[in-house]
Parts: structure tokens; C-alpha cells; sequence
């Protein structure tokens, strides 16, 4: 039989490498098939609407936010543009009607972006945190390549995948604990997160999944694409390395049925306790009300969060689910 070959990334063997997968340490692996089929098979799923109008209009946003100013405008599902220090970052783009390797299948947004393409701002930078097609959009990143030309930054070996298709882009490709500076005191770092990697079935964590701290006067903001709350830990660890954030950007969706979701999408109750434990003044909530892709309802998220939110204490204010379209100028603190 023939060694299994990683396509995307060689490297030495570290702490969450093998020499060909990348895996949590202390953590856990993603399930397998035949749970894949007990949970596609096994009933529960909430039934969303077909399409849904964002109580927000589509966003117009500024080129650039004052110095001090720290501004979040809601695409869609994981995509966020973040307006700091001059510098606009885009997370995560997708503007594609579909998360999936397909054009005709697959999970379809039922919501509209939060901002059109043509209005978005000059773009500088974009973050993306691992190569699910929910995250890892290629037509959306040729698009942002072609007519802003940003800086794309992402953890091993999802440059590859970005670089066949747009040869000439710039990517700087980061492992866990590395740091990128930039202008003016900017810093990103690549941080721990605990899941997982696919763009087919036979590629499974053969690139790497990361969190970022993007660290500026303004204060730092740490985002987080997707996490299981692995107990804590990695939110942890952000505080110890960090100190503090003025705001966490947390998913808070794609958590059901917990049996097969909880190491690899937290629930709301989880993302406010990583808020805490990650001494953030305010949230962002994300991964909700996009797409469907797991069991819950469309609203369920945003209700779980009011209850944990009231069960831990937290002024609704300090942690918002944002919908498209929705804009929210972070407090300074």
C-alpha cells in the first residue's frame, strides 16, 4: 500500500502535525461515516424558510472608520467586514448563493448579503480560517483578488488550495503561535482552535484550522471562524497570551445534534462562556441564520443566546447576534 501524501502541506512534525494530518491536541477527531449517516438519517432537522428578508438594509459602508473607531458590518454567516485603524478585513468571504463545491447543490443562503459586492469598501486584508466551503469560498476570493487585490492571510496549507487558483495573489500562510505585523502597530496572530479540515472526503485535516487575534491601538479583536469549546482551553490560553479583548467575534451556530457537533461547532451557552473566559468586553455572535446546515432552527440560536446570556449574567448588549446588514460600532473601553 501506498504512503498517504498530504497535497497541500510538508512540513516537520510539531504538536498538532503528524507529517501528514493536523489534529487538536488533547482533543478530538471528527466522527466518522457511519455516524455521518446515523445523524443524516436519523430525523430532527428543523425545517427552514426558503428565503428570509434581514430586518436590516444592505449595508453601505464608509472606505474607512476614524482612528479610534472599531466598526463590524454582518455579511453572512461567518463573513464579517472589521473597520480599524484604516484598515478594512474581511473574514471568511463567501457571496456565493451556495456553500459547496457545487454550483446546483448543496446548502443554499436564504438570506441576502449584508453588503453588496460592488459596495464594499477598499479591502486590505482577508482572513480565512480554514478551507470548509462554508468558510473557503474560491469564486468569492478570485472576485475580492481581481478587484482589490488584499492580502490573504490563512493557516497552513490553504494557500495551496488558494494559490491553484489565483496564482498571483498575495498569501501569507501562518501555523499556530506565528505572527504577521503590519502598519502602524497592527499585529495578526494565529491562534489554537479545535476543528477540522475538508474539501473532499480523502483530504480530512491535511490543512491546517486556526482562530486570529488581530492586535491594534484600538484594542484587540479576536475571531474565532469555527470552534468546538474543547472545555475552554483554547479560550484560555487566548487570555493568558492576550490579556484582554475589546471584541471576540464567536460562532454561534451549527451546533445540533450535539452528539455529533459538540467537538467541532460550540452552542450559545459554550460561545458566552468562552466570552468570558477569554476577558472579552463585547461579542459579536456569527454562524447563524445563513445557511443551513445542521439540525437546529433558524432562530434558535439567537433564542439560546438570550437564555445564556440571562443564566450567566451578561447584558445583552456586551454579546450581539448580528443579521446582515446589521452594524455594530464596538464601544471603546
Amino acid at each position: 500500500m501506498s504512503e498517504i501524501r498530504n497535497p497541500y502541506y510538508t512540513g516537520p512534525i510539531s504538536g498538532h502535525f503528524d507529517g501528514t494530518y493536523f489534529f487538536n491536541p488533547e482533543g478530538e477527531a471528527p466522527l466518522g461515516f457511519r455516524e455521518l449517516m446515523r445523524w443524516q438519517f436519523g430525523g430532527g432537522r428543523a425545517v427552514w424558510p426558503k428565503r428570509v428578508q434581514s430586518p436590516f438594509p444592505q449595508a453601505k459602508p464608509d472606505d474607512h472608520v476614524d482612528s479610534d473607531s472599531l466598526r463590524i458590518t454582518m455579511v453572512g454567516h461567518a463573513t464579517l467586514l472589521i473597520q480599524v485603524c484604516g484598515l478594512n478585513i474581511l473574514t471568511d468571504p463567501v457571496w456565493s448563493p451556495r456553500t459547496s463545491p457545487f454550483s446546483f447543490i448543496g446548502p443554499k443562503r436564504v438570506v441576502a448579503p449584508g453588503i453588496a459586492f460592488d459596495d464594499l469598501p477598499p479591502i486590505d486584508i482577508v482572513l480565512v480560517t480554514h478551507n470548509h466551503y462554508d468558510h473557503l469560498d474560491l469564486v468569492t476570493l478570485k472576485r475580492l483578488h481581481e478587484e482589490h487585490g488584499p492580502h490573504i492571510i490563512t493557516p497552513l496549507g490553504n494557500d495551496t488550495i488558494i494559490h491553484r487558483a489565483l496564482p498571483d495573489a498575495k498569501i501569507s500562510d501562518m501555523d499556530w503561535d506565528e505572527q504577521i505585523s503590519f502598519w502602524d502597530g497592527v499585529t495578526i496572530d494565529c491562534e489554537p482552535c479545535h476543528h477540522w479540515s475538508a474539501r473532499t472526503s480523502r483530504d480530512r485535516r491535511m490543512a491546517l484550522w486556526a482562530a486570529f487575534v488581530i492586535s491594534t491601538p484600538s484594542g484587540k479583536i479576536y475571531h474565532i471562524g469555527d470552534t468546538g469549546f474543547h472545555d475552554g482551553i483554547n479560550y484560555r490560553a487566548a487570555a493568558a497570551k492576550h490579556g484582554a479583548f475589546r471584541l471576540a467575534n464567536l460562532p454561534i451556530g451549527a451546533y445540533e445534534p450535539r452528539w455529533f457537533m459538540k467537538a467541532q461547532h460550540q452552542n450559545p451557552q459554550e460561545a458566552v462562556q468562552g466570552m468570558q473566559l477569554c476577558n472579552a468586553s463585547y461579542a459579536a455572535g456569527h454562524h447563524f441564520g445563513t445557511v443551513q446546515l445542521t439540525n437546529e432552527g433558524i432562530e434558535a440560536p439567537v433564542q439560546a443566546l438570550e437564555v445564556a446570556l440571562k443564566d450567566q449574567g451578561v447584558t445583552p448588549e456586551k454579546f450581539r447576534p448580528l443579521r446582515a446588514g446589521e452594524v455594530f460600532d464596538v464601544p471603546a473601553v
